[in-house]
C-alpha cells in the first residue's frame, strides 16, 4: 500500500478475522480506487473515487444499501440507491460544497459511454458523499473542477494510498490530520471462502475520545501534549463498504449498520455535528439494467451467516479509521491553519503504541 506504515505496523491488531493480501477495499475483486491530491496554500481538497466493477456499471448494476447513522450530511443518490436497491455509477467522495460538481462529472462520464441515458432509456443516479474540509482547505474557492473528478475515476486502481490524499487531503480525525484509510477482511463460511472491504473518509472527532484497542491513547495526549486545545467535534465520516458475499439489499443493509461498532470502538460518540454515513455495495452478482425474458435468479445467504459479516465490518471499519489517521501527513492549509500527524507526535515525544 505505497509502502506507508499502517496500524499494524505498529503492533496494533485489530479483531479477529484474517486480512486480504493488501488489507484493502480492493482485494474485493474488480473493486479500484483513484485519488486526485488537491494541496497548494489555502487549496488543500481533492476527490476519491471508488470504482465497483470494471464494467459498465449503468449496464450491470450492483446490489447496494445506504445507511444514515447520524444524518449531518450532504450525501447524493442515497435515496433512490435505498430504495431499488442497486448502484449504477462510481462513488465520488469530496469536500461538502464541491458534490455539484462531482455530480455533473459522474453524470458525463455515465452518459459518455451510455448513449442511450435520456433517449431510450431513463437518467441515472450518480452517488457522492462528502466531509467537510473548512479548516484547513477554502472550501468557498470550490478548487475541484469536473475534470479532476473524471481523473479520479480514470486513474483508478487496485493499490490505494493512504492518509492526506484525494477527498482525505484537507480531512481531520480526532483533531488531528485524517484522510482516507481502508482495511478488509476475510472469512468463510460453509459455502466459500469471502471478502468484505472498507473505505473510509474520515473528518470526525475529538483528541481525547480517541481509542486504540482499549486505550485512551486521545486522552493521554490530550492530557499531556496539547492541553489547551479547544475540541469541537463538527466534522462526518463517509464510510464504502465492498463484499463479494451474495446478499440482498436488505441483507446488504443489515451488515452496513454495523459499521458503527468499528465507529464507536475507536472512540466516536456520534456527536450532533457529524455526519456518518455508510454506503454499501455486493460484487456478487449483476443486474441487468435491460430487462431480461426470465425472472432474475440472486442467490443470497442464509440469516445465520450474517453475525460472521457483521464482525468482518466492524472489524475492518475500525482498523480502516485507524488507517487513515497513522498514515496521514501534516497539512498546513487556509489561513494558515494546520493541525498535526497523529504518526509525527509518536515518533516526536517517543509514545509507544
Amino acid at each position: 500500500m505505497q509502502h506507508q506504515k499502517r496500524i499494524r505496523d505498529y503492533g496494533i491488531q485489530i479483531g479477529r478475522f484474517e486480512t486480504g493480501q493488501h488489507n484493502a477495499i480492493t482485494d474485493v475483486e474488480g473493486v479500484r480506487v483513484g485519488h486526485v491530491t488537491l494541496s497548494e496554500g489555502n487549496m488543500q481538497t481533492g476527490v476519491t473515487a471508488i470504482l465497483p466493477h470494471p464494467g459498465n456499471l449503468f449496464k450491470e448494476k450492483l446490489i447496494a444499501s445506504s445507511h444514515v447513522i447520524n444524518g449531518f450530511g450532504k450525501t447524493m443518490g442515497a435515496i433512490q440507491m435505498q430504495e431499488l436497491g442497486v448502484i449504477e455509477t462510481p462513488i465520488v467522495l469530496t469536500n461538502t460544497l464541491s458534490i455539484g460538481t462531482a455530480a455533473d462529472a459522474v453524470i458525463q462520464y455515465t452518459m459518455e459511454h451510455n448513449p442511450e441515458i435520456g433517449r431510450t432509456t431513463g437518467t441515472v443516479n450518480p452517488v457522492i458523499g462528502e466531509c467537510n474540509d473548512m479548516l484547513l482547505n477554502d472550501v468557498r474557492a470550490q478548487y475541484v473542477t469536473k475534470e479532476h473528478v473524471l481523473q479520479a475515476i480514470h486513474k483508478a486502481s487496485t493499490a490505494i494510498e493512504e492518509g492526506s490524499v484525494g477527498a482525505g487531503t484537507g480531512m481531520l480525525c480526532y483533531s488531528l490530520k485524517g484522510g482516507i484509510g481502508t482495511s478488509s477482511r476475510q472469512f468463510q463460511l460453509s459455502h466459500g471462502k469471502y471478502t468484505l472491504g472498507a473505505l473510509v473518509l474520515s473528518n470526525f472527532g475529538i483528541l481525547s475520545d480517541l481509542m486504540i484497542n482499549g486505550r485512551m491513547i486521545g486522552q493521554e495526549l490530550k492530557e499531556t501534549l496539547l492541553q489547551s486545545w479547544e475540541e469541537k467535534d463538527k466534522g462526518s465520516i463517509m464510510i464504502i463498504i465492498a463484499t463479494d458475499l451474495p446478499v440482498s439489499d436488505r441483507q446488504l443493509n443489515r451488515i452496513i449498520k454495523r459499521s458503527v461498532a468499528g465507529l464507536s470502538r475507536t472512540g466516536s460518540i456520534i456527536t450532533h455535528g457529524s455526519g456518518e454515513i455508510a454506503i454499501g455495495f455486493s460484487t456478487a452478482v449483476t443486474i441487468p439494467h435491460t430487462k431480461p425474458a426470465e425472472c432474475l435468479t440472486i442467490p443470497v445467504i442464509h440469516e445465520e451467516d450474517l453475525d460472521t459479516a457483521f464482525r468482518a465490518v466492524g472489524e475492518a471499519v475500525e482498523e480502516a479509521v485507524l488507517n487513515s489517521l497513522v498514515t496521514a501527513a501534516h497539512v498546513k492549509g487556509r489561513d494558515g491553519n494546520e493541525r498535526p500527524a497523529f504518526k509525527d507526535l509518536l515518533d516526536q515525544f517517543h509514545i509507544e503504541l
